[in-house]
């Protein structure tokens, strides 16, 4: 069985945030084929094109991180009606300089979690509209908007909800054959 690297790029830098628990529970419901690691982007500095004669060590990290991955699996919050800016920065970091996008043609999925009943709707669409632009072949379905977050978890951070825990288990395996479709070889 062909094992997948898979970056998990979650959007939200709160200790106890909802998109890392999240993300947590993706990994241990994903299938044994996908080899996932969540990618830090807490420390990453916002991107100035002024920077690209010596780039931060964070941007080569980061560059390099997502050119050695089969796929990306994005979780986001929705900050007003959009993801929040430190996701924007990695995307536009990974991206540049122009022509060597690090994105490029890399299959993804996006997940937007949120306390809310909207479930992260329009940060999702938004992501996926930049993720477009970078070349990220994006899953279409099942979509994932996991709203009402706070009622999903128990004290540990451990995923409590047997129907909210099988729908991401299916949505996992979907991503599974979407990365072995669409991988670049």
């Amino acid at each position: 069985m062909e094992k997948y690297k898979i970056a998990v790029i979650v959007g939200s830098l709160r200790k106890e945030s909802y998109n890392l628990k999240t993300a947590k529970a993706l990994i241990s419901l994903a299938p044994e084929s996908l080899s996932l690691k969540i990618v830090n982007i807490a420390d990453i500095p916002m991107y100035n094109q002024d920077l690209e004669a010596t780039p931060p060590k964070q941007w080569v990290a980061l560059r390099e991180e997502i050119g050695s991955v089969d796929g990306v699996l994005f979780l986001t919050p929705e900050y007003n009606r959009s993801v929040p800016a430190v996701l924007k920065n990695v995307i536009d970091i990974g991206s540049r300089p122009y022509g060597q996008n690090s994105w490029d043609g890399k299959p993804g999925a996006v997940v937007s979690v949120s306390t809310g009943n909207i479930s992260g709707f329009g940060a999702n669409h938004h992501l996926r509209q930049s993720l477009t632009f970078v070349n990220v072949p994006t899953m279409a379905q099942p979509e994932a908007y996991i709203g009402g977050v706070a009622t999903l978890f128990d004290d540990n951070g451990k995923l409590i909800n047997d129907s909210t825990k099988k729908f991401l288990k299916s949505f996992m395996a979907a991503f599974e054959k979407w990365v072995a479709t669409n991988v670049q070889q």
